[in-house]
């Protein structure tokens, strides 16, 4: 019981935003007629907690005690089409999950080509502005209505440069 108290807390969001999420999500989810169990709560306190995507096996490191592999490719699964979650796959094929940007906010990902970290990265609105018109510009050239986008910076994360 204690080892599960643990889990709990270690992916417990920590601000009072977070405390708003719990909100969105709960909601978002009784929209599409489901419910915000356990599992689900503890995914979504993880992946808030995490400073970039997670893979199954991330998660599954940590809330292994709470939710057995089987039922949390199945949460994985229903908070994916409920639009709760976003799925991100990494240069090496793993699928990595995150909250969806209506969560979290727009960002990009830093992808370490070594040891397959990511991290969420914020950019500042004049940048971000910019990337926005070459996008539209790239996308206008390719004969799209862009409507989005994502960007991975690959590279070394430190520690891997270091070695």
């Amino acid at each position: 019981m204690i080892m599960i108290l643990i889990i709990i807390i270690s992916c417990m969001p920590e601000t009072s935003s977070d405390h708003n999420t719990e909100h969105l999500v709960a909601a978002r989810l009784s929209s599409h007629g489901l419910r915000y169990t356990a599992a689900r709560r503890l995914v979504v306190g993880c992946l808030a907690a995490s400073p970039g995507p997670l893979s199954a096996a991330d998660l599954c490191s940590t809330v292994a005690e709470v939710v057995p592999l089987s039922s949390l490719y199945r949460t994985l699964g229903v908070l994916e089409s409920a639009g709760v979650l976003a799925r991100e796959h990494g240069n090496n094929g793993i699928a990595r999950y995150e909250l969806a940007e209506w969560l979290t906010g727009h960002h990009h990902h830093l992808v370490c080509t070594n040891c397959g970290e990511v991290q969420d990265v914020v950019i500042d609105a004049e940048t971000e502005m910019k990337v926005g018109s070459l996008i539209d510009h790239i996308g206008d050239a390719g004969g799209y209505v862009v409507r989005g986008h994502r960007i991975d910076i690959e590279g070394r994360c430190s520690t891997c440069a270091k070695g």
